[in-house]
């Protein structure tokens, strides 16, 4: 993709130097618009938003100063240099605080100018690269990258989406598994802090008498082993979100602290004494039951309130079935992409395993069933033995008709073993067709091991099963 060619408007009643800077700027490999006053200015700016403007202050119609506010309301993020002679350098100031990106004063060096404009372009270039990133992330870990086909949690990630775009303290309650650091992240990357550090903490990961160092940080010789001052996590996630995962794990003495930052929006290190401004959204998570450890006393209420001031609540993923297919199919891709595989997807009897499973673990427990199917994969698709033993039930055996149960009643007076490898054979040969030949798939369904089978299959003479069925 070419990179479009950088645009400067240069505006000044003075003709020849709207030429002169039309030459110096042309050789940088700039496209020079030029403007002989503030009305000309702003009518050309409307129309074609220039990336930097460089305008003298003095000039008939509208000065630059009125033509710089008239081009800030169009874009706040117009970068416009002003030219103003050395008496005019306070007024010129005073408009850098208004929102000018810079000034040059007349008469002015000509690598002056081409510096100035360059810083600018780069800065302009810069903003956009960060625009772009935020809209990458936003649509990579923003709402719309939570995959559902689910009703209930198209509702969540619409809410996600309206959370995210707001200030508030959020609160996600929900299962193991469900989630909930996913929503955290599309709660940040969709909001105003997107380009700002996500920081993550499990609360419950960290011993009790480090958690505090964790989330302030410490100073130097604070306790045993604090050889330095260390920042901690809320310094971390400074002008971004902090993600307090298991939060319901936190001592009351570390809920009293947390209580402050948040309404204090300050904290000390710890062993310090200089309180520390902090500008961090919060985004907290839970799978415990925060009203019910309020009432028993072991949870402040005070802090719940000001953690749960937005709540959002993960479902279970035995609540969505439709997800699991559609969950399955993405973890496939990318731990097949991951191990350098070429895996078209499940087999039917594999995918009836994964949709038959309650999954306790919920997504969680989803993802490591399908790595784990895709290391233990032999072929270009997932059977049922490639899964975890404990994943889904065997399918009933296929019905048979009366005639194929052998009688125990009559003259037969052949021996049980024969008797019972007779049958063995007439129902691996009814599962056999039923499945279409498919062995894998036939011993899922007879509740045996695939090799098993093959040994049964051997042991009868049923080798006609189709090779290249599984």
């Amino acid at each position: 993709m070419t990179t479009p060619t950088p645009t400067v408007l240069v505006v000044d009643d003075d003709e020849a130097i709207r030429h002169m800077l039309t030459a110096v700027l042309g050789k940088e490999g700039v496209a020079v618009s030029v403007a002989a006053d503030g009305v000309e200015a702003t009518e050309t700016y409307r129309r074609h938003h220039q990336d930097v403007v460089l305008m003298d202050i003095r000039m008939p119609r509208r000065n630059g100063l009125e033509a710089m506010k008239a081009i800030l309301e169009i874009d706040r993020g117009a970068a416009v240099i002003l030219m103003t002679a050395f008496a005019e350098v306070g007024t010129a100031v005073t408009a850098m605080k208004d929102g000018a990106f810079d000034y040059v004063i007349k008469p002015f060096d000509i690598e002056e100018i081409r510096v100035l404009v360059r810083r600018a372009l780069e800065i302009r270039s810069m903003r956009a690269d960060i625009i772009s990133l935020r809209q990458e992330l936003a649509e990579r870990y923003g709402a719309e990258g939570i995959l559902t086909d689910n009703p209930r949690m198209m509702e969540l990630r619409q809410t996600v989406a309206k959370v995210a775009r707001s200030a508030a303290t959020v609160l996600i309650e929900g299962e193991s598994g469900t989630g909930k650091e996913l929503v955290a992240a599309a709660v940040h990357y969709g909001s105003p802090r997107a380009t700002g550090p996500f920081v993550k903490l499990n609360c419950a990961a960290i011993p009790e008498g480090l958690l505090e160092s964790e989330f302030f940080g410490h100073e130097k010789g604070s306790f045993s082993g604090a050889v330095g001052r260390r920042r901690g996590r809320f310094e971390q996630a400074e002008n971004g979100t902090l993600f307090l995962d298991e939060i319901g794990e936190i001592s009351t003495a570390l809920q009293v602290k947390l209580l402050r930052v948040l309404q204090e929006r300050e904290f000390e290190r710890v062993g310090g004494s200089t309180p520390i401004k902090t500008n961090v959204r919060i985004v907290a998570a839970t799978n415990r039951d925060l009203e019910g450890m309020v009432r028993a006393g072991t949870f402040r209420q005070d802090l719940f309130f000001r953690l749960n001031v937005v709540s959002l609540k993960t479902i279970p993923l035995r609540e969505r079935p439709e997800d699991i297919r559609l969950l399955a199919g993405h973890f496939l891709e990318r731990f097949a992409a991951t191990n350098g595989l070429v895996i078209r997807g499940f087999d039917p009897a594999a995918m009836d395993r994964l949709l038959a499973h309650p999954w306790p673990g919920n997504v969680r427990e989803l993802a490591n069933a399908v790595e784990r199917a895709v290391v233990m994969s032999t072929t270009n698709v997932i059977l049922p033995e490639d899964l975890p033993e404990n994943v889904g039930h065997a399918d009933a055996a296929p019905d048979l008709s009366p005639d194929l149960v052998p009688s125990l009643d009559g003259p037969d007076r052949r021996p049980l073993r024969e008797r019972v490898g007779e049958f063995e054979t007439q129902v691996i040969r009814a599962a056999l067709a039923h499945n279409g030949g498919n062995r894998a798939r036939t011993a899922v369904q007879l509740g045996i091991s695939r090799r098993a089978l093959l040994y049964k299959l051997q042991e009868y003479g049923l080798g006609a099963a189709r090779e290249g069925a599984d």
